[in-house]
């Protein structure tokens, strides 16, 4: 079911129910900024987390602390990381950034993460992706209904930390992350359907529209979070709303660029691994509606089996239509409609900075 957010990635915001999520660790060089503020948003996260993971039964218990990279298979302790944790960290900013306690939205921020993960669970299994984050998919280790169990206690988990939160924000909260769920599975449902349509049948307006479901759904939800525990109003939750969602579709093209292009080393992912599945990525989409030669070779490979060398002659194809230009150049006009949302809710500067900085991080990835 791909928060973009490794984090924003791993395969990803599902995956988002979509974001190579996952792909947060190709993420290229961290600014300073962006550094201190992701780990001082995962120090203030973790113990939440691991608290209400704690709390479900055995079972789904070790299959959520191995997915975090908590633990191995075995049960023993393991070193891994979960992820960047951008999506909570974009919520306690946003708290910061409109003037309230980021102490008092560390429930909503670790909610959010859960959601993350529950959509990371589930679209390792739609995609049959057999590794994230450098080790075998949860599906992979403990099979298919588990993981997908596991998935959904993560979801209920999320629902109930803010159930139990006395904060006024909470039952808005709540409410909004319930409406984004339901947000991330049409997205998702919608890059299912496309992906069963044949190259020349699917439109940019298509493919724009349900990464923006599948991924800036939840980075504009966990913004628009932060605002609801800042005490912010209406005006200011949607505009946060909006900064986030504009800045998760640039987050989702430069992650499509990754897609094809990335390094293994730096994805955890087989190279070329969305052309190998035949995924109608915005990069493609774009490149098959040039109208371009190269457009019509994109098309005959997509419509066959792959062949050797075949999976470097698509990614060939697309760059030479467009579609890596174009994919790049629209992901640098969302960053500027983003930061032109926050402007409206945070005016001045100083106060945005966080929420800037982790915007650039997300879109300036480069592996």
């Amino acid at each position: 079911m791909t928060d973009t957010t490794t984090d924003v990635t791993e395969h990803d915001e599902y995956d988002e129910y979509g974001e190579h999520d996952e792909h947060d660790e190709h993420a290229g060089p961290e600014s300073p900024e962006a550094a201190e503020i992701l780990a001082s948003a995962r120090l203030c996260v973790d113990p939440e987390l691991r608290r209400a993971i704690d709390s479900l039964p055995g079972a789904m218990r070790r299959i959520a602390r191995y997915h975090f990279g908590w633990e191995h298979a075995d049960g023993s302790p393991a070193a891994g990381h979960a992820g960047k944790a951008i999506r909570p960290a974009l919520v306690l900013a946003a708290v910061r950034a409109l003037g309230g306690d980021q102490a008092m939205a560390v429930r909503a921020a670790a909610a959010v993460e859960l959601i993350h993960n529950f959509t990371l669970l589930h679209d390792d299994v739609i995609d049959r992706d057999a590794t994230r984050r450098h080790r075998p998919t949860a599906w992979t280790v403990f099979g298919e209904p588990d993981a997908i169990l596991a998935g959904d206690a993560l979801q209920a988990l999320a629902q109930l930390l803010l159930a139990e939160d006395p904060h006024p924000g909470a039952p808005a909260a709540a409410a909004r992350l319930a409406s984004c769920v339901v947000e991330l599975c049409a997205g998702q449902q919608a890059d299912g359907a496309l992906e069963r349509r044949g190259p020349d049948e699917v439109t940019l307006d298509e493919c724009l529209a349900m990464a923006e479901a599948k991924t800036g759904a939840l980075l504009g939800c966990a913004c628009a979070l932060g605002a609801l525990y800042a005490g912010a109003g209406r005006s200011e939750v949607e505009a946060l709303d909006g900064f986030g969602r504009e800045a998760g579709l640039a987050f989702q093209l430069i992650d499509d660029v990754i897609g094809i292009w990335g390094d293994p080393g730096h994805t955890g992912k087989p190279a070329r691994a969305d052309l190998a599945a035949r995924k109608k990525s915005l990069p493609v989409v774009a490149a098959l509606a040039s109208g371009t030669p190269a457009a019509a070779e994109l098309a005959e490979l997509y419509g066959r089996p792959s062949a050797d060398g075949d999976l470097d002659r698509m990614a060939h194809a697309v760059e030479t239509a467009g579609g890596r230009d174009w994919a790049l150049l629209h992901a640098g006009d969302r960053m500027s409609r983003a930061i032109n949302q926050l402007a409206g809710a945070v005016p001045v500067p100083e106060a945005a900075g966080s929420l800037l900085a982790l915007a650039e991080f997300v879109t300036r990835r480069t592996h």
